[in-house]
């Protein structure tokens, strides 16, 4: 068994396929409509064929007030590992990422987090190296 698809909630997927694409740096997998319904994913273009991450609208008043506490409390919603946090926190700060935390050592990590624009935390981290 594998992980396929995983999803953050977005209050606008057209401004969150801005942000995954040209700021994180993630390639569009799909994108089509059936009436009100988008479909919309995304995924590392170190790996076109793994995980994907689904930008799905949160048109959900119960998923809103739990994405709003989560933020709130500074918690990300996804985190994304890196080999380069320091190199990666550059490039999607000259790309216009805001950042809430830069890039900070904890336990057997280097972190960073930050604001997709859309409603949640992203969190960055690189492993230490053994």
């Amino acid at each position: 068994m594998k992980i396929a698809l995983t999803s953050v909630y977005v209050d606008d997927q057209d401004k969150a396929l801005r942000f995954y694409t040209e700021v994180l740096g993630f390639a569009k997998k799909a994108d089509f409509s059936n009436g009100p319904f988008r479909w919309l994913t995304v995924a590392s273009p170190e790996e076109p064929h793994g995980t994907e991450l689904q930008l799905a609208k949160n048109d959900n008043p119960p998923a809103k007030a739990y994405q709003e506490a989560m933020f709130q409390q500074g918690q990300p919603a996804a985190m994304f590992y890196t080999g380069d946090v320091k190199g990666d926190y550059e490039r999607m700060k000259a790309r216009g990422a805001v950042f809430t935390m830069p890039p900070t050592d904890v336990t057997a990590s280097t972190i960073a987090m930050l604001n997709d624009t859309c409603g949640n935390l992203i969190q960055l981290t690189q492993l230490a190296r053994h």
